[in-house]
């Protein structure tokens, strides 16, 4: 299935070493805005207080989140679980504030526009939870990045799993840039887009990956810049309708998910735009440079078998 097919390569690689600086700027930055802002981290990482309340009737979500933020707490989580009736409440926590204290004033507020309303359970969420939270993000965050390499490695060769891990962290560290510049919320919902975002931009450049190898076994008389150029070409088609359909399904989230999707529908936005802009401009760049050959990729052939596709260098999906 294809939208549309483009007779002549595209020269992607011409202009290889602009677009990777204009990446490497975009990572510095990312790194520079980690360093001196830091992440805006959600109760799960720093520590507070958990409500579960209910009532007898639907519970109006944006009321009770307005009751709550009138209080002076910035950044609550306010969101149904179970039924619509049931809500959890997540406060982060205050200096010389205790929980039983935060949880009081916020019940007190909440029966004062709706009498029936009931507390469930409270509990406090310490900072020693929050500090666990964070390093078993990170080690599930490392364990995916090895566990690409060694398939990357595997099946197709070391210098492929080189170039797509770089890219795929190029895009990690910009989504928590863009989260440290503008002071996002940093969530576990936000830490699962991230690791999502690893997964999905790796297909993509194991798919370029793929046709490359295509390209090599098809098109002997090529040099490697025009088997990679081919290669993007001809799977621009494919890349614009898998990520389309997705970046619709993560606009609807982002638009009509509410304010508990918001930040990871925007995670989910930024990783595959710039996801698609990596294994074209990155991985496949850095694959280049790093002096990929035919011989890398298939055995050499010692007698020469022609070369029956080179009529016709056309990309073809």
């Amino acid at each position: 299935m294809e939208f549309f097919k483009i007779k002549k390569d595209i020269p992607f690689m011409k202009n290889a070493l602009v677009f990777n600086a204009i990446s490497f700027v975009t990572f510095a930055l990312a790194v520079f805005f980690l360093f001196s802002k830091g992440l805006h981290l959600s109760v799960e990482f720093t520590g507070g207080t958990l409500m579960e309340v209910s009532y007898t009737q639907s519970a109006d979500i944006n009321k009770v989140r307005g009751t709550v933020a009138t209080l002076g707490f910035s950044e609550v989580q306010v969101q149904n679980f179970g039924s619509a009736r049931d809500v959890m409440i997540r406060l982060p926590a205050q200096k010389g504030v205790s929980s039983a204290q935060q949880s009081d004033k916020v019940m007190a507020a909440l029966k004062a526009d709706a009498p029936d309303v009931a507390l469930r359970r409270t509990e406090y969420v310490g900072p020693q939870v929050g500090d666990e939270l964070a390093v078993d993000g990170l080690k599930a965050l490392a364990f995916v990045v090895v566990g690409i390499m060694i398939y990357l490695a595997i099946r197709f060769e070391w210098k492929f799993a080189v170039s797509a891990i770089i890219a795929n962290l190029h895009d990690v560290i910009i989504i928590l840039g863009f989260f440290a510049f503008f002071q996002w919320e940093f969530s576990l919902a936000v830490l699962a887009a991230v690791l999502a975002v690893l997964g999905y931009s790796v297909n993509e450049s194991v798919v370029i990956f793929d046709r490359i190898r295509e390209n090599f076994r098809r098109y002997r008389k090529m040099t490697t810049v025009q088997v990679i150029d081919n290669a993007i070409t001809s799977t621009i088609s494919r890349t614009i309708i898998t990520h389309g359909c997705t970046q619709i399904m993560v606009l609807s989230m982002l638009l009509f998910g509410g304010e508990t999707l918001h930040y990871f529908a925007m995670a989910l936005t930024i990783g595959i735009c710039f996801g698609i802009y990596s294994s074209v401009f990155v991985a496949a760049a850095i694959a280049m440079w790093l002096g990929v050959t035919r011989e890398d990729l298939i055995k050499p052939v010692k007698k020469d078998e022609g070369d029956p596709g080179d009529e016709n260098r056309g990309a073809v999906v």
